[in-house]
């Protein structure tokens, strides 16, 4: 069943226009996902509620575009600022957070409702702060 729906997913992406979506990027997306959770890892759950709710608003200084809906910002629009410093569209990045965790022009992780995933999170970040103290240690050993 779960493969069904993949086959659909690549087929349909594959049959897009390349002047609006990379379909390569998206099936080679959809092939992680598709090989994470079948091999027992879960998808990213959504955002916190409080993140969602307390995204600032900006003035935007100079043209842009919301990556999600390719809405042109005009100087003086306002968007919604991610924790990475990425701008979008209101209503499409709360509908996307609503979904996932992850900005999605960098996949920067904000926090989530979810402990279990929070957990695993954290020690993921915990263990890249120990890798890079590491070679700072090293590079002052050894340089």
């Amino acid at each position: 069943m779960e493969e069904d729906i993949f086959n659909s997913l690549v087929l349909a992406l594959s049959d897009v226009d390349y002047r609006f979506v990379n379909a390569n990027a998206n099936i080679q997306r959809l092939l992680e996902l598709y090989s994470n959770t079948a091999s027992g890892l879960r998808l990213p759950p959504p955002a916190a509620k409080h993140i969602i709710e307390n995204l600032p608003d900006v003035t935007i200084t100079e043209e842009a575009q919301c990556i999600i809906c390719l809405k042109n910002f005009s100087v003086g629009d306002t968007a919604k600022k991610l924790p990475c410093n990425h701008l979008y569209d209101k209503e499409c990045i709360v509908q996307w957070l609503e979904k996932t965790n992850t900005c999605p022009m960098c996949r920067f992780e904000m926090e989530t409702d979810d402990e279990e995933y929070e957990k695993e999170r954290k020690e993921k970040l915990r263990a890249k702060q120990r890798e890079a103290e590491l070679e700072i240690l090293h590079a002052s050993m050894y340089s």
